[in-house]
């Protein structure tokens, strides 16, 4: 079993409790972490032989479009999205940062990490 990360990733997305943060938008910074067996593609040299970092990266970027008034909601959807995407995915975690979060004083970001199993 391997863990995968996509680190860092940034959006511009409209999520938030207050209706300014969903009409204005925000910053977020996204990591992605998941295990899988790369057995074969360790051996293979061969991207059809693993999951795709593209492919990860574009259902996060989809699940990042939708608004959500919280940052759980947002994670679970794109773990959920991800198990679903990708079978050979056994767990995965997401870490969501809001960026500057408005919370009358200075923060850097508050993050919400959400794992999911998949239930064999």
């Amino acid at each position: 079993m391997s863990r995968i990360k996509l680190n860092g990733m940034e959006f511009y997305a409209f999520h938030g409790c207050f209706s300014e943060e969903r009409a204005i938008g925000t910053h977020f910074r996204l990591d992605v972490s998941f295990e899988t067996d790369t057995k074969k593609a360790q051996q293979t040299d061969n991207i059809a032989d693993t999951i795709s970092y593209l492919d990860v990266y574009q259902v996060v970027k989809r699940e990042m479009s939708v608004p959500s008034h919280l940052l759980e909601h947002v994670g679970e959807r794109i773990c959920s999205a991800l198990l679903s995407g990708f079978p050979a995915m056994e767990s995965v975690t997401v870490r969501v940062s809001k960026l500057n979060p408005p919370l009358g004083g200075q923060l850097e970001s508050v993050t919400v990490e959400v794992t999911k199993d998949r239930i064999r």
